[in-house]
């Protein structure tokens, strides 16, 4: 008996973690259907959820600190217009998710309300973003006070880069890596907390629930490709004066393609380095901006963040004004750049959008477990989207500082 359950096992735990969220997810529909109303295979939901809740604050306020320590000084133009690409089309990519948003408002399953009074104006949103900015870092990590944990990250990160030491530094990178290890094993539980959140699903709304989850992947994938298809294209082609679609179709076949069944950057980049040495661009600059374009170039979280942000407003009843939506997407960019490199990191930045409304974290975690159950065709595309762009803009600023030069 022993080895037929160890043989299960190890079938189990080789499988993708695509391919086992896919297979908790027809369980838990099946048995919503079957068996309707059985709260201990909804528990598996309620816990998965709730592990999330626990180590995200901490995942934010570790990567945000560690990446700017880490971030270098000095570099040359080239290294200059490939970052100021990366941030800027990730920018630009939210503001694609907010004009999408707003064609096609989502409704998602949430249970509460929000904290208190929506933001009524660009001064109430100043105004919160000012008091949770300033709280204690402490508690800001405790009660999940995302904008404050971000701006402790960004000003311990800038103390240690001026004053640590680089075996310190390494340190709290070691500690930012060691929180990521623990997120990836939370989320290697998804699959069963998958099936727990689906079966509850269904066992309220039916079927009918699908439909709902169905229209929210086809905006996040529209979106995602107009950035991929038309934006990125357009950014290419202003820096370059040519045709920029031989290089856009070559980085999402080579790099994208292969991206979407790894779901993850930071494992793709070895893929985009040969990319980049086929492209011919010079290894001492690709060997330093793919590996930083998968940390800071994150058009698709950033898509990701602000439309399920947008639609926890919209299903609360949340105004949102143009001025404010400006301020989620310089959020939800700032956010992005400190997203996990693990599959489907990008969903526990949403909790930190979601404060700038007044959104609670127990509502904004709904929004994530969402996020979960869609992933199976989101976090796939989001990061072809995200690791193609990488190849992308390094060729981009390459070929664009030697044209420069030419002239």
């Amino acid at each position: 008996m022993k080895k037929p359950l160890l043989a299960l096992w190890k079938f189990w735990s080789g499988m993708s973690l695509v391919l086992r969220i896919l297979v908790g997810l027809i369980i838990g529909a099946i048995l919503g259907l079957i068996l309707p109303g059985w709260t201990g295979i909804s528990l598996f939901g309620t816990l998965f959820v709730g592990a999330l809740k626990a180590i995200a604050p901490v995942l934010v306020a570790v990567l945000v600190a560690s990446s700017i320590a880490k971030a270098q000084n000095g570099l040359g133009g080239r290294f200059r217009k490939v970052i100021f690409l990366y941030l800027a089309t990730t920018l630009l990519a939210a503001m694609v998710a907010v004009f999408g948003s707003m064609l096609f408002p989502m409704n998602i399953v949430l249970e509460g309300s929000a904290d208190g009074a929506a933001p009524s104006g660009l001064a109430d949103v100043f105004d919160q973003l000012a008091l949770n900015l300033v709280s204690n870092p402490l508690q800001a990590t405790a009660s999940a006070n995302y904008l404050g944990v971000l701006f402790w990250g960004i000003i311990i990160g800038l103390a240690l880069k001026k004053m640590a030491s680089a075996n310190t530094i390494q340190v709290v990178d070691d500690f930012a890596q060691v929180v990521s290890t623990a997120v990836k094993w939370v989320i290697h539980m998804a699959p069963l907390g998958v099936m727990g959140l689906v079966y509850k699903s269904v066992s309220e709304s039916g079927m009918d629930i699908f439909l709902v989850y169905g229209k929210l992947v086809l905006l996040l994938v529209g979106c995602m490709l107009f950035v991929a298809l038309i934006l990125n294209p357009i950014v290419v082609f202003i820096f370059l004066k040519r045709n920029p679609y031989p290089l856009v179709w070559q980085c999402l076949k080579e790099s994208g393609l292969h991206a979407f069944f790894t779901r993850s950057s930071a494992a793709n980049i070895p893929v985009n380095m040969a990319l980049c040495e086929k492209l011919g661009l010079d290894k001492d600059f690709y060997s330093v901006c793919i590996p930083l374009g998968s940390t800071i170039n994150m058009n698709g979280a950033a898509i990701t963040i602000t439309v399920m942000t947008l639609a926890v407003c919209h299903t609360m009843g949340i105004e949102v004004s143009i001025p404010t939506a400006l301020v989620l997407c310089s959020l939800a960019t700032l956010g992005a750049c400190g997203a996990s490199g693990v599959a489907g990191g990008s969903l526990l930045l949403i909790p930190m959008s979601c404060s700038l409304f007044g959104i609670s974290n127990d509502i904004a975690m709904q929004a994530v477990a969402v996020g979960f159950i869609i992933s199976v065709i989101q976090d796939s595309v989001e990061t072809a989207l995200n690791s193609s762009s990488d190849v992308i803009f390094a060729a981009t600023a390459e070929l664009s500082e030697k044209e420069n030069k030419a002239k």
